[in-house]
């Protein structure tokens, strides 16, 4: 067994998708009999949801999530029914010119039942619920496990282990890693239930809407009866979970709601704890960290699942590369470096949001101006497409990094080495094709066409011994118009068969990505620009001495 992953939720299963992509067999345990029973966390990100576009689920996530148009939006109020409610509902575009997609209402319970389904499906992954890893130990050349399962123990040998086990991470405290940032937040309840809330007119019905009377916040688990109330105790007060009985339960439903006598049943109570901390390390030899085990945000913007799901696009590549002996050791150097100022980030984002709603609670703000907050922080694009890395793994250019005014709401796309691949709408015979639908779990050099790029790329991989795919844009007149955008209902849902045969052409792509006659871009396997040349000509031993860079090997 190549990877062991400890951790059967959102990223864990991510990892196993992710490395069996790459061809690296996997073993996942999770010590829980199934998948989430609880709608922990509901908003799928731009990135993620490019992320599961490349994974051909995209539109399975879509069907299982909630209707955009409808729940995108944030409420504040005494109570859902009461006369200070007030919403703000998202601006949507199915145009959006900075991905093929965009983000998603899908609460996790659903989200889980289709990682797994795909997880099961790849070759070379084995996962088994009802599992627990109860020791392990590092060996020199690699890592040994024990696995508890009710038919006995197995001894499991591993070349790596990744941690996806959460914010109470056993396997992080037995490393002896130490978390940073402030004291709990609160001490939190959830408390999901089902309603028929249909009397509720479209101006009140919201994703999540923040209440003050008591002060709780309501989330729309689906778009039809499962709804979940978010709560607090004070245990320096005396108070605990065990205080939540039904009939507490049912009365904070309904006081939510401002119907005395709703007809509800109590689906599930669920105790947490609201933290913003990072670790201090996302690695300790041969085991990594990824998902709340590295890194815990608020719920206030929807970024801690997502951030996780990051890091097993980051650690995956890597961890095959390195397996394969297509790179150096010092490649997985460059995980905790990249990722863990975007979880640090993050996680600073997330309190930020967390403070607005205090203020809230706290009889600081009014409605309004909480409602005008909340719906500013909505918009994080710049957050969740705009970071970048800076590593051994990136070839810098010397370009400076954008820098917009809000980095938080603005992304500004760039081809710059370190940030995600820009989405650029290129004409084909299949119909309009995102340059990110060109991307797959290897390397790719997207090139402005007759430089010879293709040869270049070829010779690069055979001296590199990796697979590198070179895919030529032509630059059209701008007098032939702009790409067709595809419809909404038409439009094309990830990589298929063929389209890396071209041809491809855009009026827009080379000066979008900072090339001139000649210039190319080398992607790495999780989608950010590894090397830039703007212009030619083409270079096998230029290309060549990127690759070796990015994958810490001598030329």
């Amino acid at each position: 067994m190549e990877v062991l992953i400890v951790g059967g939720g959102p990223v864990g299963l991510s990892t196993a998708i992710e490395l069996s992509r790459h061809g690296i067999s996997t073993l996942l345990v999770e010590k829980h009999e199934g998948t989430s029973i609880f709608p922990k966390a509901r908003l799928v990100t731009t990135r993620t949801m490019e992320i599961f576009r490349a994974w051909g689920i995209q539109e399975e996530v879509e069907r299982a999530g909630m209707p955009r148009e409808e729940f995108l939006a944030v409420g504040v109020g005494s109570s859902l029914t009461a006369d200070d409610f007030v919403r703000s509902a998202a601006a949507l575009r199915r145009d959006a010119p900075q991905s093929p997609t965009y983000m998603f209402l899908c609460s996790q319970d659903l989200l889980e039942v289709i990682l797994r389904r795909l997880a099961e499906s790849r070759p070379g992954t084995e996962v088994r619920y009802g599992a627990a890893m109860t020791g392990f130990r590092a060996t020199p050349d690699g890592v040994e496990a024990v696995v508890s399962e009710a038919s006995g123990e197995t001894l499991v040998r591993c070349s790596y282990l990744v941690a996806a086990d959460g914010s109470r991470s056993g396997i992080r405290e037995e490393l002896g890693i130490a978390t940073e940032g402030p004291p709990p937040l609160g001490h939190m309840i959830s408390i999901m239930f089902e309603a028929d809330l249909g009397f509720l007119p479209p101006e009140r019905r919201a994703a999540l809407s923040f209440l003050t009377d008591p002060p709780c916040a309501v989330e729309a688990v689906d778009h039809r009866r499962r709804w979940m109330v978010q709560t607090g105790y004070e245990p320096e007060e005396g108070g605990s979970p065990d205080d939540f009985t039904e009939d507490v339960c049912l009365a904070a439903v309904r006081a939510a709601v401002g119907v005395p006598d709703l007809p509800v049943s109590i689906l599930g109570v669920l105790p947490w704890l609201q933290q913003a901390k990072v670790a201090a390390s996302f690695r300790s030899g041969r085991v990594f960290l990824a998902g709340d085990a590295a890194h815990v945000a608020t719920p206030q913007g929807g970024f801690g699942m997502n951030c996780g799901i990051q890091d097993a696009h980051n650690l995956a590549w890597k961890l095959a590369a390195v397996l394969r002996g297509a790179a150096g050791p010092g490649l997985l150097d460059t995980y905790a470096p990249e990722r863990r100022p975007v979880g640090a980030r993050t996680v600073d984002e997330s309190l930020h949001n967390a403070f607005i709603t205090f203020q809230m609670m706290e009889g600081r703000l009014s409605m309004r101006e909480a409602i005008e907050q909340q719906a500013g922080r909505r918009s994080s694009e710049g957050l969740v497409l705009g970071f970048h890395y800076d590593s051994a793994a990136v070839v810098p250019d010397g370009t400076p990094a954008p820098a917009p005014e809000d980095p938080y709401r603005t992304y500004v796309p760039t081809a710059r080495p370190g940030h995600r691949a820009p989405h650029v709408w290129l004409s084909s015979p299949y119909g309009p094709v995102s340059t990110l639908d060109l991307l797959g779990p290897c390397f790719t050099l997207l090139a402005t066409a007759d430089a010879g790029w293709p040869a270049a790329a070829s010779e690069a991989s055979s001296r590199a011994g990796v697979p590198v795919t070179a895919v030529e844009v032509t630059t059209t007149d701008a007098s032939t118009g702009p790409v067709p955008v595809p419809a909404a209902e038409g439009q094309a849902s990830g990589p298929a068969e063929g389209r890396a045969s071209g041809p491809f052409t855009s009026p827009t792509w080379a000066k979008e990505y900072g090339l001139e006659a000649g210039g190319a871009v080398l992607v790495r396997p999780d989608g950010h620009v590894g090397w830039r040349c703007p212009g030619g000509p083409a270079s096998p031993d230029t290309l060549a001495t990127a690759l070796a860079t990015i994958l810490a090997r001598t030329p």
